[in-house]
């Protein structure tokens, strides 16, 4: 039996979600059939860190990313990688990188392609939410 299938497909699922802040650490867990803290210990065995810190290393890989690239302020991309603290987020990615996210901006804005308007960027980070079938969005009542 292969037993890093299930570690896979949780993998996978924080690979997808990555963007949740309400990414629920237990129900990764149980889709791969452990407790929370089995999960936890099988998860850095096989791959080297937590899902805790395998996550919050994606996330700041992303932001990374969209400092890079879109015309956003820190906190719009501290929300859109799925941190709820912009200080959390603050310390994570300067514990990581070894500058803040502002420092980062500064030092490789520019590098590579033009900057994605903010408005362009939450569109595709999901940023806006669109209605869904079946409500006015005017009144936001079912029709």
């Amino acid at each position: 039996m292969d037993t890093m299938r299930p570690l896979r497909l949780a993998k996978d699922a924080m690979d997808r979600d990555w963007a949740e802040p309400s990414l629920d650490l237990e129900a990764v867990a149980a889709h791969a059939g452990y407790s929370r803290y089995h999960f936890i210990r099988a998860f850095k065995a096989a791959y080297g860190e937590t899902p805790g810190q395998y996550l919050t290393h994606r996330r700041i890989e992303r932001a990374e990313d969209l400092l890079r690239t879109a015309d956003l302020t820190v906190t719009e991309i501290c929300h859109l990688v799925g941190f709820s603290s912009l200080g959390t987020f603050s310390t994570r990615f300067k514990a990581r990188t070894g500058l803040t996210p502002s420092e980062y901006r500064s030092k490789h804005v520019g590098q590579g392609a033009a900057l994605i308007p903010g408005c362009y960027a939450l569109f595709w980070a999901g940023g806006f939410r669109r209605p869904s079938a079946g409500v006015d969005s005017n009144s936001g009542e079912a029709d």
